[in-house]
């Protein structure tokens, strides 16, 4: 009789048997060499399209028994201990997912975190979008950036990350199912949980928190640093309304948009540094367009039902700058992200169903430090933030006010014409005809322009006049460092100031700031025992 043992196997299969499991059981016998009846359980790991080519196919990692049992997976239900009784506090500013997945690690490490949001939590934060889609007026503190769960809350939620060697990238996945997101998400080659699921999920996440007596406030717009009395350690916040919030470390995990923070670290001598970041636009396609682009067929055939709404990635060099898609969203729509008034900004967002009939991406094109040098002698070191919110302003008054965008269509701005009117677009406060290769700044239309073409040969169709340019996308990362120690994650000059996420440029997406989250609470924690320990040893 076989023993009993346990495969982990790779099969691949046409797109049509890809979801019928006697046939995973005979493609995983053979690669096993065995007979298909000893397979006894047979579990999915992962899940994964090949479009490649005009005959496409699944592939799937799967884990196999033979004459036994796979082991037992954990059970996805959230079990934090209760934070003790006198525990050491940990204020954390800023409620995304570098912020949340760094109170999480903090009360498994038994500290206690007071959470600070500027925002309204995910639920009252849907109400606040409204005024901004149908008005054009901006609630400041309370948008598609600020709030529960961060940007990525009311912007898609995709999971994909490159940064599998930051920390577990699978228990932020877990943690995220544990707290109510479809277990899809653990076996996708591209993970996704959607806007219109992803507020209860972080609310969730919320009520764990405060389950194990930790605190989190809404509302609370941090605007001064305090430092304890010989101002050599950060040791808590005060907001705009006066309240003070005193722990043993300050972790600020901010976002990329809260550019009062920036100011505050100025004033308060804070070193920060420049850093490379990435302007352009969103490209909105007709999703069928993508669709047979991608899937090789007509494009007034149908897309086959098992078949997701089709994605793409497009990444050239030109003259040593990146030009690059970023947050495709198939299946989805393009919001309004300004956090002030006189500006525009977009993003693009897609429901866990993605199934809006367009496609979009951000375009943008990588500025180096060099590129703002005339703004360093009036901004210093927000030079870059200074150039973001120029772009921004251009699109306010180029749109023509309440949040309408300027646009225009593709070919045109490869022309360098105007467009007499626009196709259908999922932007809901609307549209305006501008010279887009115009407004953009000096240098970057003309690397877009060669992108596109580019682009346009290595994935054909692409270019095409039914395609608009929204602009701008400007808040694709931080134009801005706040620097750390590499291994304590402290501020080399500050301590106990611990500058976390994509706000201080060390992440650039929902796991990689999750991950920086965890990462940082442990640094925190870590110190904290050490310091423990040395006193010990000194009394």
């Amino acid at each position: 009789m076989t023993e009993p043992t346990c495969h982990t196997v790779t099969i691949t299969l046409l797109l049509e048997q890809s979801d019928d499991e006697s046939i995973w059981r005979q493609a995983a016998a053979e690669k096993i060499g065995v007979e298909p009846s000893l397979i006894t359980e047979i579990r999915l790991k992962k899940h994964s399209i090949d479009a490649r080519r005009a005959q496409i196919k699944v592939q799937l990692r799967l884990d196999v028994a033979v004459n036994g049992k796979l082991h037992l997976e954990p059970e996805c239900n959230p079990s934090y201990p209760k934070i003790p009784s006198g525990a050491k506090r940990l204020v954390i500013v800023g409620m995304g997912p570098a912020g949340m997945f760094a109170a999480l690690r903090a009360i498994e490490l038994g500290w206690k975190p007071i959470i600070l949001e500027r925002g309204k939590d995910a639920i009252a934060r849907r109400f606040d979008l409204a005024p901004i889609l149908r008005e054009g007026r901006v609630i400041e503190d309370s948008n598609y950036c600020f709030g529960e769960g961060g940007a990525g809350t009311y912007s898609d939620g995709k999971l994909y990350t490159r940064a599998t060697k930051r920390g577990p990238v699978r228990k932020v996945y877990e943690t995220f199912v544990e707290h109510g997101a479809p277990s899809r998400i653990l076996i996708d080659s591209h993970p996704h949980i959607g806007s219109n699921l992803l507020p209860n999920v972080v609310r969730a996440m919320r009520e764990t928190i405060l389950a194990s007596g930790a605190e989190v406030h809404f509302e609370k717009r941090v605007t001064g640093l305090i430092r304890s009395s010989n101002g050599e350690k950060m040791i808590g916040v005060s907001t705009k309304e006066g309240q003070e919030f005193i722990g043993v470390a300050v972790l600020l995990a901010t976002g990329h948009s809260a550019r009062d923070i920036y100011h505050l670290l100025e004033r308060e001598r804070v070193r920060m540094e420049q850093k490379p970041f990435a302007v352009g636009v969103r490209i909105e396609h007709p999703q069928p367009l993508i669709d047979s682009i991608q899937y090789s067929y007509k494009r007034t055939a149908c897309r086959h039902p098992m078949l997701p709404a089709a994605s793409y990635s497009l990444a050239t060099k030109i003259r040593d700058r990146g030009v690059h898609s970023f947050c495709m969203c198939p299946g989805g729509f393009v919001v309004p992200s300004a956090t002030e008034s006189d500006e525009v900004v977009v993003n693009g967002m897609s429901l866990a169903r993605r199934d809006s009939p367009f496609a979009n991406s951000g375009f943008v094109v990588s500025i180096e430090p060099e590129d703002t040098e005339d703004l360093r002698r009036e901004h210093g070191v927000l030079a870059g933030v200074a150039f973001q919110k120029e772009m921004e302003r251009v699109a306010s008054r180029a749109g023509g006010g309440k949040q309408k965008a300027p646009s225009q269509r593709m070919r045109d701005f490869l022309k360098k014409r105007d467009s007499a009117d626009l196709p259908d677009s999922s932007y809901f406060p609307g549209l305006t005809p501008a010279p887009i290769h115009a407004l953009l700044p000096k240098g970057v239309g003309d690397l877009m322009q060669e992108g596109l073409r580019h682009f346009g040969k290595s994935m054909n169709g692409y270019v095409t006049q039914d395609a608009n340019l929204i602009g701008f996308e400007t808040r694709t990362s931080s134009p801005v460092r706040i620097p750390r120690d590499p291994q304590l994650l402290e501020h080399p000059e500050v301590e106990g100031l611990y500058p976390c996420g994509e706000g201080a440029g060390f992440a650039g997406g929902i796991v990689s700031a999750a991950l920086d989250g965890i990462r940082c609470a442990e640094a925190i924690a870590s110190k904290s025992s050490e310091v423990s320990r040395l006193r010990v040893n000194l009394g």
